[in-house]
């Protein structure tokens, strides 16, 4: 059974940075994106980053574009969101998902992963 399990979220002041993790289990499809995802209060969810097993190439979406880093250590079957430059409009739940590619699927969407963790709370203060 796959699991994915998010750590690294809380509180952070505007300006500051975090990094979340992803622990991944059970997940042993070769052909595979992993992707962050976040939803903010009575909005839709969003795909913020992806980086895909091939040939690790890396997907953001613009509200990620320089100033978030998206990175895997398939070693320990983790993987990563960087964001710096936190701001109020960052708060929100953030999940981290995976999906086993059968073809050539782009992971840029939400509804495009099949598996999801449970999701970790970013709260970002003024």
């Amino acid at each position: 059974q796959v699991h994915l399990v998010e750590s690294g979220g809380g509180s952070v002041q505007a300006g500051g940075s975090l990094r979340l993790s992803c622990e991944v289990s059970g997940f042993t499809a070769r052909r595979n994106c992993m992707g962050w995802v976040r939803q903010r209060s009575g909005q839709k969810r969003e795909a913020l980053a992806s980086i895909y097993s091939t040939d690790d190439f890396t997907w953001y979406a613009d509200s990620m574009k320089g100033r978030s880093y998206i990175s895997r250590d398939t070693t320990d079957n983790l993987f990563y969101l960087q964001i710096r430059n936190l701001t109020p409009d960052d708060t929100a739940m953030y999940y981290c998902a995976a999906l086993s590619r059968t073809g050539f699927e782009a992971c840029t969407t939400p509804g495009i992963f099949t598996h999801w963790g449970q999701g970790i709370q970013v709260t970002v203060s003024p």
